[in-house]
């Protein structure tokens, strides 16, 4: 495996032992998925073995607002704090995305400000959808103006849709792209960037559908509902990671849609497991790009919303 340059990964998951604690007691799993088995060994050998050299960890869907504010807010302290504890443990290595409590916006800035300011965070994740409830939602425009201010880097993730899976169809097979996708036209439809053009906003899973039908979309994302260029425009804003997305099929899409410098490696590990993780890593190094982009999307492109990791 090529391992020259060394990645940054934007999207790996972080599971700290209260939060999965927590979740076991309520019988909660991840999409699907089951909560995955965590610790900081684990998280640095499969780093080693798939060439990334710093990793952004985040919590990962349900988050911790299950319905009630006061919980949320507890559960967010602790497993920002706890992750804070392994970034400072390997600065060189490991950073970490806050985790909010939306829908409790004053509880999410509150939570933000502590991370930013005291914990030394390295921007927030926010969920795609919190019951039902999109990113873009005009009632959470407090917390998007206080991150404008920051310039913070906000990581999008996936969770359930507000609907019923499909039998034997997990939601993080399919569920989980649609959930971004109906995010990212949410916010761009709004107009989040011209309101808050500081934000840095990365998609998951290479935007979910968006650079595939970005063009059917795009007229839905303009102010009239007829601008095509304004549409693709605000599309084009967003950072676009490659986890379980680096795959001959997904890559020239993505390529031919994305700004070439808001590619992000991206591993999914643990709730993608290791032989998974490993195997997207693979298709990236054997997929034929010039050395300008492979050093872009590994880690060039990266270090600008990591500053701290940027070599030379």
């Amino acid at each position: 495996m090529n391992t020259t340059p060394l990645r940054i990964d934007t999207h790996q998951h972080i599971v700290p032992p209260v939060y999965a604690a927590w979740l076991a007691e309520r019988g909660l799993s991840a999409g699907g998925r089951a909560i995955p088995d965590w610790s900081e060994a684990s998280a640095l050998d499969l780093m080693n073995r798939a060439g990334i050299g710093s990793a952004v960890l985040s919590v990962s869907t349900p988050g911790v607002h299950l319905g009630d504010d006061a919980q949320a807010r507890e559960m967010a302290r602790a497993v920002n704090e706890f992750s804070a504890g392994v970034a400072q443990r390997h600065p060189e290595r490991l950073g970490y995305f806050a985790t909010l409590t939306l829908p409790d916006v004053q509880g999410a800035i509150a939570e933000a400000r502590h991370a930013f300011d005291q914990l030394g965070a390295d921007g927030v994740v926010l969920l795609a959808n919190v019951g039902g409830r999109y990113l873009g939602d005009p009632e959470w425009e407090p917390l998007m103006a206080e991150l404008n201010t920051r310039s913070a880097v906000v990581f999008v993730h996936p969770s359930a849709l507000p609907a019923a899976p499909v039998p034997g169809i997990a939601p993080f097979v399919a569920d989980f792209l649609l959930d971004t996708t109906r995010a990212a036209i949410n916010l761009a439809r709004g107009g989040t960037f011209e309101r808050y053009p500081q934000l840095r906003i990365i998609l998951s899973h290479a935007g979910g559908f968006v650079p595939f039908a970005a063009e059917r979309m795009a007229r839905a994302c303009s102010d009239s509902g007829e601008d095509t260029a304004q549409g693709l425009a605000r599309l084009k804003r967003f950072h676009y990671d490659l986890a379980l997305s680096s795959s001959p099929y997904a890559l020239p899409s993505l390529l031919a849609f994305a700004d070439p410098t808001r590619i992000l490696y991206g591993s999914d590990w643990p709730f993608a497991p290791a032989a998974r993780s490993l195997h997207f890593a693979r298709l990236l190094d054997e997929y034929p790009l010039t050395p300008e982009q492979r050093h872009a999307i590994h880690r060039g492109n990266a270090e600008v919303l990591v500053p701290r990791w940027r070599k030379g």
